[in-house]
């Protein structure tokens, strides 16, 4: 039977109450040994304490007997001063310095019964100053000693006392076990409230992203209105919920615009088809000969069809990832004077004139170029030219102006295009270069005509800005339109 899968706040619950598990078991496991270690240690600077009576009677007989000597020699002498009882007994040796209130050490005679050989006696034992063995036993690493001093403070020795080799007695294994249990007792209530503790902290530190997880699976059901509330519990994941609403609202956008996209573009092809619907009904009904002007209409419609299918074509491969156009070193003002000759006879027949600033021939001289494509350059001064011909009242103007900026760093050439009225309200003038926008309710022919399909401007935009330009639109000084279009010059230009 397979397991069932951890979530991630399981994992991180597991991970955490396997490390506190570890770390409890090496708690338990080093306070057991330290208080093995311990004990010994401490229980003999416990009775080394209680040994004030021996510390005085060793000083005494040092200074009794002028030194370490009598009691190396005397092991008798030994076991006599470590009897715990006051006995007042006559001298021996040497006569003894005059002191006050000196104290009697015992006489060792032949029928004096040494004390018994306990546990204590086998530890305890006399070192002199460099640390040699006076009597009883060596000193030992970590054992208890009491400094032993002389009349003037100086020191003389050490009584040391080794610790336990091992718990003896009863009383020694009822403490460690005592002590043992509470720290037991006391492991495991701190590992239950570790446990808690890390539950608590995973499915808090973890809740975001289950909150995460269940906000993109709204957005892949389609529910793009999803937003995750903002946590301020960690910065790092209010930056990746932060990320997480922009992408949510970015999506949202895209989609925004393709319904868009698609219902303009519905509008868009539904106009000419059903102009061309209305005509060939009325010709099947009779209504309407079947005669040259019809003929002329419905020609009309479709090359409109056409253009609009062709300037879709274009906005959705420049849009797409297609590969970069070519680029080299053009002439910008030779092929807007070209665009601006092809289009002359148009702008003659319709009524409005076309004229170049005399600026714009002064600089088609100098050999000022650009590094772009020379044919997606001209397609855009061809899409300008034709939309301030198709939205300029009959008797207007078209002026054509050009200039080169030097701001500081590399040079850059502007151009504008000024036509006369009808203008373009100022809440439409950020929307031009979108596509299938069209400021129709002002830019309208008087003819009646709905211009082209949207879509030339946006198209001009999405050239220029690869080009490294800009383009922007604005009110003109003549009553009509300004586009305004820079484009950044070569530094130095080829022959």
């Amino acid at each position: 039977m397979q397991l069932p899968r951890l979530t991630l706040q399981g994992k991180a619950f597991a991970a955490l109450s396997a490390l506190l598990v570890v770390m409890l078991v090496l708690f338990v496991g080093f306070s057991l040994l330290g208080l093995q270690r311990g004990l010994g240690p401490y229980v003999a600077e416990v009775e080394l304490a209680r040994m004030d009576w021996l510390v005085f009677r060793l000083q005494a007989a040092y200074e009794q007997q002028g030194g370490w000597q009598t009691l190396r020699e005397q092991p008798g002498l030994w076991r006599e001063l470590r009897r715990p009882r006051n006995v007042q007994m006559p001298t021996f040796g040497p006569a003894p310095v005059p002191a006050p209130e000196p104290l009697l050490l015992p006489q060792v005679t032949s029928g004096t019964a040494p004390p018994p050989v306990d546990a204590l006696s086998r530890r305890l034992g006399v070192v002199d100053g460099q640390g040699r063995v006076v009597a009883g036993a060596a000193p030992v690493p970590g054992g208890a000693r009491t400094a032993l001093r002389d009349g003037e403070g100086r020191l003389i020795g050490h009584l040391v006392l080794a610790p336990l080799d091992g718990l003896e007695r009863d009383a020694d294994r009822a403490f460690l076990s005592k002590q043992l249990g509470f720290v037991v007792w006391s492991g495991v209530t701190g590992l239950a409230l570790a446990l808690l503790l890390s539950w608590w902290l995973a499915r808090r530190w973890l809740r975001p992203i289950d909150t995460l997880v269940t906000g993109a699976q709204a957005i892949a059901a389609g529910e793009l209105h999803t937003r995750v509330p903002e946590q301020a519990d960690s910065e790092e994941f209010t930056r990746l919920i932060h990320t997480f609403n922009a992408m949510a609202e970015q999506l949202a956008s895209v989609e925004a615009s393709r319904r868009q996209w698609i219902g303009d573009t519905a509008h868009e092809l539904r106009t000419p088809l059903a102009a061309m619907r209305a005509e060939i009904e009325a010709v099947q009904d009779g209504v309407r000969p079947f005669d040259e002007k019809t003929a002329r209409r419905l020609h009309r419609q479709v090359m409109r069809l056409i253009q609009l299918v062709g300037d879709l074509r274009a906005s959705v491969d420049m849009a797409g990832d297609q590969p970069p156009p070519v680029m080299s070193a053009v002439q910008p003002l030779a092929l807007l004077r070209e665009a601006m000759a092809g289009m002359q006879s148009r702008f003659d027949q319709t009524g409005v004139a076309l004229q170049a600033a005399p600026d714009l021939a002064t600089l088609a001289k100098q050999p000022l170029q650009v590094h772009g494509n020379a044919q997606q350059l001209h397609r855009v001064f061809l899409n300008l030219l034709e939309n301030s011909l198709r939205y300029t009242d009959p008797g207007g103007q078209l002026q054509v102006s050009a200039c080169v900026l030097r701001n500081g760093g590399s040079p850059r050439l502007t151009l504008r295009l000024d036509d006369t009225a009808p203008g373009v309200a100022p809440h439409e003038l950020p929307h031009l270069f979108e596509r299938l926008y069209r400021a129709e309710a002002s830019r309208r022919r008087a003819s009646g005509d709905l211009g082209g399909s949207g879509l030339g401007l946006a198209i001009c935009r999405t050239i220029v800005q690869a080009h490294g330009g800009q383009i922007e639109a604005s009110a003109s000084p003549l009553g009509g339109l300004r586009i305004t279009l820079t484009l950044p010059l070569l530094e130095n230009p080829s022959p």
